[in-house]
């Protein structure tokens, strides 16, 4: 097969805590590729209805939101950082009210709609890595390389605990646990943005894996569909 050296997509999708985003973030550093934070901008969503006390079942008012707010993300020396109408709340989007309800957010369809539109448009000329739950199925159908990751529900819900207690956020692991097998179930039976692998997708099972072999892997599988030194 001719590799593809222009423009292309990099689909990571999988449950959450599997490392998708520290792979791809990792990815698009060492290759130039742009890097997109889907679970953020769900997150930036999530706190904006927070912040105005938007219940879930109030389409008009969630509607209305996101006719008005403005999502940005940059990366300041080498830090992802995320804003929402001007305001930074990188650290705000990680805490545990919005990890509460990001899901059900993500899984209303005028935001998924919304979301997913502004996705396509940011991804239009570049090459792209971009990771969630649904990329490879329903964002970039089409996307020229597809990756699904799974791992236990335990091990994902320890990677979280661990990586909050650097960020200083303090949530128990047995709270973070159950808040993944929700989330996996969640996610898995939504009649929007449902988690499935796709059929053209590798899966990797990352439990018993590190981050570097993780990527190795990864980028082999990568380097086989596109030429990543282009």
């Amino acid at each position: 097969m001719e590799k593809m050296c222009k423009n292309y997509v990099i689909a990571i999708d999988g449950e959450a805590g599997t490392g998708k985003s520290t792979l791809a973030k990792n990815i698009a550093k060492k290759y130039g590729i742009v890097y997109m934070d889907t679970g953020a901008m769900y997150r930036c969503v999530t706190l904006a209805m927070l912040n105005e006390n938007i219940r879930l079942d109030n389409i008009d008012e969630i509607s209305k939101l996101l006719d008005t707010i403005k999502i940005d993300m940059t990366n300041e020396n080498g830090e992802d950082k995320f804003y929402l109408n001007g305001e930074d709340v990188s650290t705000k989007i990680r805490e545990k009210q919005v990890n509460d309800y990001v899901s059900q957010v993500s899984h209303i369809p005028v935001v998924r709609e919304r979301m997913v539109n502004l996705q396509r448009e940011l991804a239009k000329g570049k090459k792209i890595v971009m990771e969630g739950r649904d990329i490879g199925t329903n964002v970039f159908p089409n996307a020229e390389v597809k990756i699904y990751l799974v791992a236990s529900a335990e091990e994902r819900a320890k990677r979280r605990f661990e990586q909050n207690k650097e960020k200083g956020i303090d949530i128990p692991y047995e709270e973070i646990l159950k808040n993944v097998i929700f989330r996996d179930n969640n996610d898995k039976s939504s009649s929007v943005g449902t988690l499935k692998k796709a059929e053209d997708a590798f899966e990797i099972d990352t439990t018993k894996l590190t981050m570097e072999e993780e990527e190795k892997i990864v980028v082999e599988k990568i380097r086989e569909k596109v030429d990543l030194d282009a």
